[in-house]
């Protein structure tokens, strides 16, 4: 058997032997997926498996992310730090191999998937950013991003919308650099697609603008081989391989059905799959000495590409020193420090939605941050986020930081997580935030992969007003908030938009989602960057201690502080708390936390034009939430907050009746 056919067959195996091991996983896809993936893996794409991070290297993303046996085995082969032991250790407790796989936590991972789809979008997202950093910087003779993006994906995955919605968006910026090998093995979970994938996916994928290739028999080397270079030699188009494969390839009962999906093989199968391919019985997670030399010889010739591409960097550097320090800060998450301190981020003279304080905001941001990159689902009018110093983000040359993302919410935010995940790029991406439950998906892993992503959410309360419950958000500020790793800012003015927005533009730990009022809000005096602790004191009481303490969050703000005001006149001694961020208030010390809501004060109201959950943290036991447990109404956003009482005066007298019990 030559070396080939044994390194494809060590891939099936120790997928196999880990699957069996861990008594569950995906077995049918590595089986039959293995001769594209080890044609693509030590022919064409350029790694560094000591390098994992080096930016010109090619991303390889497996969408089909309950395949990821296949990808631990062939990172294990190409030498990343994943030992064998943790192959054997395939899900279990404390292992670098995962059921899905999971990005920062295995050695060459690019992305985590296993929610279908996202993986793709995510590679759109990483083509990207190679065209943009390629037109940023390439000189002649100088191609530092001159590398392609590989998507492994199944039927499942071309079934998703966000699919759809990423690949239409790819076809339309002609992201040529973008390969999709298409797992085409027409078995789902429930069996055949032929009960529910009936479509013409090349016809489709044509119409996007896609090439389309066809490769009739997916354990041809020779033919996939063929296929992937004529992919490479289309710049003009992004390339979709139909690959004809058969899951769980070489089990005598299981090939080509759904048994063969996401369940071992069981003893007595995998010992026929192995006899009918000739492999030894004993011992599990065999792999042949010729097929480890095999890998040694490939990765020595990646490490040739690595070196030669620093050799050509260092050359770089010298002929073109401003350029290559542009490239090292574009790669760096660190703000520049004249970003820091700058006043005019501070001016905001005059009342205004905290949407068209967010737009100012962004172009002062985009004057320092030249890698600010992003765009909105076709409502830059409404959410203020259009660069005006910069271009569009266009074929043929890629050189402009707005891009237009089209009616498509979902694909947008799986974008802005490969446009973070390449590396060079800060996204951003905006909407409203009624339709952030569109993005939700994405947004998830991007608080679990810990991605620097910023979403600007606008019209964001029944004071959306006219446009009815359909546009008015309710439950989504906490439904936002319940999301692990993800924080929610939603400031009451000018200056604590310019908080948040440093805020989110400091964090390198995980996204970060602005959430801005339609309507005009007034500038409050005390307002600014100390609202970047998410919490503080606006107002003080008279005297050492308050009797109340009034809370709330963008445009209530400006609501409780006038209730403030009222209260004070009439002797009563209130806080104001100025809540931007539960988030960041909770990650400040204890002792910061109890300053600004002493656990002695029981009395607490909190105020926000939404669902209250969450809030009764901070008010207790003995405290209230002014809020809506319910949907709004198609009226003017002031009608609507006077008749669910939003007013000074409901609030006044909700705090008296509270100060009374």
């Amino acid at each position: 058997m030559r070396v080939a056919e044994l390194a494809v067959n060590t891939l099936r195996f120790l997928a196999v032997d880990a699957v069996e091991a861990a008594a569950s996983g995906h077995p049918g896809l590595p089986m039959g997926g293995a001769p594209m993936a080890y044609v693509l893996w030590t022919r064409f794409l350029r790694h560094s498996p000591s390098a994992p991070h080096w930016p010109d290297r090619d991303r390889f993303i497996l969408s089909a992310g309950h395949g990821s046996m296949l990808l631990y085995a062939l990172l294990h082969l190409s030498g990343y730090d994943l030992p064998l032991e943790e192959i054997k250790s395939f899900r279990q407790w404390g292992s670098m191999t995962p059921g899905h796989p999971e990005y920062g936590h295995t050695p060459g991972v690019e992305t985590t998937t296993g929610p279908l789809g996202q993986g793709f979008a995510n590679a759109v997202g990483m083509a990207v950013a190679e065209r943009r950093l390629a037109a940023e910087f390439n000189r002649p003779g100088y191609n530092l991003m001159d590398h392609y993006t590989y998507v492994y994906c199944g039927d499942g995955c071309l079934m998703e919308g966000v699919t759809a919605e990423a690949a239409s968006l790819a076809g339309h910026l002609k992201l040529g650099r973008l390969i999709c090998l298409y797992d085409d093995n027409r078995i789902t979970i429930d069996g055949s697609t032929a009960i529910t994938f009936t479509e013409d996916v090349a016809r489709r994928f044509a119409a996007y603008g896609w090439q389309v290739l066809q490769v009739n028999d997916g354990t041809d080397q020779e033919t996939v081989a063929e296929a992937i270079k004529l992919a490479r030699s289309d710049l003009a188009r992004p390339s979709l391989l139909m690959v004809r494969t058969e899951i769980g390839y070489g089990s005598p009962g299981k090939q080509g059905t759904a048994e063969a999906h996401g369940a071992p093989l069981g003893t007595e199968e995998t010992r026929l799959a192995k006899e009918k391919l000739g492999w030894p019985l004993e011992p599990s997670f065999f792999v042949p000495p010729e097929v480890r030399e095999h890998f040694d010889s490939v990765r020595k010739g990646l490490e040739q590409h690595r070196l030669a591409w620093e050799a050509l960097y260092a050359d770089y550097r010298r002929r073109y020193p401003e350029e290559a320090a542009r490239f090292a800060a574009w790669q760096s998450l660190e703000l520049p420090e004249e970003l820091e301190r700058e006043p005019l981020l501070w001016q905001h003279p005059q009342p205004a939605a905290t949407r068209v304080s967010s737009g100012q905001v962004l172009q002062l941001l985009a004057r320092h941050l030249t890698n600010l990159l992003g765009g909105s689902a076709d409502l830059n009018a409404s959410t203020k986020t259009y660069l005006k110093n910069s271009s569009d983000f266009q074929p043929p040359g890629y050189n402009g930081n707005n891009i237009f993302f089209g009616v498509r919410e979902h694909a947008m935010a799986a974008v802005l997580n490969g446009l973070a995940l390449h590396g060079g790029c800060r996204p951003y991406g905006a909407t409203f935030l009624v339709f952030a439950d569109y993005m939700r998906p994405a947004i998830r892993l991007a608080a679990l992969m810990k991605l620097p992503v910023v979403y600007v959410f606008t019209h964001d309360s029944i004071a959306v007003g006219e446009d009815g419950p359909t546009h008015q958000p309710v439950e989504q500020l906490a439904s936002l908030r319940i999301i692990p790793q993800l924080h929610v800012l939603r400031p009451a003015d000018g200056r604590e938009t310019a908080a948040a927005w440093l805020a989110a533009l400091r964090r390198t730990d995980g996204p970060t989602a602005l959430v801005l009022s339609r309507q005009n809000l007034p500038q409050l005096d005390g307002t600014g960057p100390q609202a970047a602790r998410g919490g503080y004191i606006l107002r003080r009481e008279k005297g050492d201690n308050p009797d109340l303490i009034l809370l709330a969050s963008g445009s209530e703000v400006q609501l409780v502080d006038q209730v403030w005001q009222e209260l004070s006149s009439a002797g009563v001694s209130a806080r104001v708390v100025s809540m931007m961020s539960f988030e960041l208030f909770l990650a400040e010390p204890p002792e910061y936390q109890e300053e600004v809501l002493p656990q002695r004060v029981k009395k607490r109201l909190a105020v926000e034009a939404a669902l209250p959950l969450g809030w009764e943290r901070f008010t207790g036991a003995e405290g209230a939430v002014i809020g809506l447990d319910h949907f709004g109404a198609s009226a003017p956003g002031e009608v609507l907050m006077e008749k669910y009482g939003f007013t000074v005066e409901r609030i006044v007298e909700r705090a008296r009746a509270l100060l009374a019990g």
